[in-house]
């Protein structure tokens, strides 16, 4: 049995109040570590901690923290495969996707950062008596709350860009995927970051959450993850004046023009659906296909949708995992039922998946496509965060374009076709805060990342992140 441990002030501490969660392995259903049961008391001791670091950090150079962070990249990819491991045994994902994705991306995180504060530069306005020029200060104690589908690629796209900034973080893992955050604080040490710049407080987001949100001395939050939890700390951190990057929930569109690659628009569509079990804030969850070929569309679809072996994520031959927990599990098969219920009909899959051996007891779930529901029924206007895609057909632009905007949530949309015309024409018009044309989950970290409506406040990615990260200064001088 694994013991996961806080790490503040630069060491690995037992929970001030001894006591524990059971972390689960999703793909056998079984307890296989424990994570700190934090509260108020431990993050207090972080933000102490935190405080006593930030002269020291913050008077670095950018190109002593710049050193360090690349040194952190450079062990991130000399212990890949430990680390893909751990992921995939904790979150239940594919081992080839830690292997791929979730790994590479979060010494990516490390690295872009680490080189892009090497080139962030501030405005200077000069008139013939004065001169105007601006600061960027960190901001001092920030926290950063990060979410459990791709747990050590969004921790590290949180604190990678406030460490770069010369901010110290309190940083909370989600308690169900906690054990590659626990990892990198090795990693840390290692690479010469000094104690008390990053701190990681392990526990539930109604303790170690919260009490990141209200403590005063915390000044900036940044958070991913659901939007009612979102709801909460902007009312708690907005009347404290605390500044707030929030990237919420998707319901994402995906709309497939008759004059699309069809063979294209069919692959990347499951893959855009069903990748990590569906448990992407990105996934295109409800496809819009045009009438005219639709019935071709759904043959293709379906054929791709079919190779998504689910199966042991160990195991190189499984296209798919477990889901994260059990509650979600259970979450998503009665969005299943209630599709049903709501006139759906299920074309392939929507039932829970027993695999033979270590695996039998895990949480799996087959990759389900639907047909037959309104746009505007629970299922379609709802975040599932599973494996759960459906099929709606549309007549026109106008018609698609209704439909895709009707929801609350506005992160990310996907549009096929080869007219570009159509193409930039409809993009501008969907309420989306990204849109991929003829592509999917393509990312320039250098580009800002973020939603409108329900899906979140702010702005992620690229100087965007140095920026909130930092308090700007106007300085005036008469010359």
């Amino acid at each position: 049995m694994n013991t996961i441990s806080n790490f503040i002030g630069g060491e690995f501490i037992k929970p001030l109040s001894g006591k524990y969660l059971d972390n689960y392995e999703p793909a056998t259903g079984k307890i296989y570590s424990r994570v700190p049961d934090s509260d108020s008391h431990d993050v207090e001791l972080a933000v102490q901690a935190a405080r006593n670091a930030f002269p020291i950090w913050s008077g670095m150079s950018v190109e002593e923290r710049s050193a360090i962070m690349l040194r952190i990249a450079d062990l991130l990819t000399l212990h890949l495969e430990r680390f893909a491991t751990a992921e995939t045994i904790d979150q239940g994902k594919p081992l080839w996707l830690s292997r791929a994705m979730d790994i590479p991306r979060a010494a990516q995180n490390f690295h872009f950062f680490g080189t892009e504060i090497l080139h962030f530069a501030s405005e200077t306005h000069a008139t013939n008596q004065h001169l105007n020029y601006t600061l960027r200060n960190p901001i001092g104690v920030v926290g950063c709350i990060s979410p459990w589908n791709l747990p050590l690629y969004l921790f590290t796209w949180k604190i990678a860009p406030a460490l770069a900034t010369g901010n110290c973080v309190i940083a909370k893992p989600s308690e169900l995927t906690p054990m590659t955050a626990f990892l990198l604080a090795e990693l840390c040490q290692k690479a010469g970051m000094p104690a008390g710049v990053l701190n990681i407080v392990h526990g539930l987001g109604a303790k170690v959450g919260a009490a990141i949100t209200e403590h005063p001395d915390i000044h900036a939050i940044s958070f991913t993850g659901g939007t009612t939890t979102g709801e909460n700390i902007a009312r708690t951190a907005a009347p404290m004046f605390k500044k707030l990057s929030l990237e919420l929930g998707g319901k994402n569109p995906n709309i497939v023009f008759d004059d699309c690659n069809l063979t294209e628009a069919t692959l990347q569509s499951a893959r855009a659906a069903f990748t990590n079990q569906g448990e992407i804030c990105l996934c295109g969850s409800r496809i819009f296909v045009q009438q005219s070929i639709y019935e071709a569309f759904k043959k293709e679809f379906l054929s791709h949708v079919g190779k998504f072996t689910v199966g042991d994520p160990l195991e190189l031959t499984s296209k798919q995992g477990a889901l994260v927990s059990k509650a979600h599990y259970e979450k998503v098969l009665s969005y299943i039922e209630m599709a049903k219920q709501e006139g759906g009909t299920v074309l392939c899959g929507g039932k829970a998946v027993h695999p033979e051996g270590r695996c039998a007891a895990g949480w799996f779930i087959e990759p389900t496509v639907i047909e037959g529901l309104t746009h505007d029924c629970r299922v379609n206007q709802e975040e599932i965060f599973g494996p759960v895609a459906t099929l709606i057909p549309f007549e026109n632009e106008e018609e698609v374009l209704a439909m895709a905007n009707s929801t609350n949530y506005g992160l990310a949309a996907v549009v096929w076709t080869e007219n570009l015309s159509k193409a930039h024409r409809v993009a501008a018009k969907l309420q989306s805060g990204i849109v991929w044309i003829n592509c999917w989950m393509v990312r320039d970290l250098r580009t800002p990342f973020g939603g409108v409506k329900h899906s979140g406040v702010g702005r992620e990615g690229g100087f965007e992140a140095l920026k909130f990260f930092t308090e700007p200064k106007n300085i005036c001088l008469k010359l």
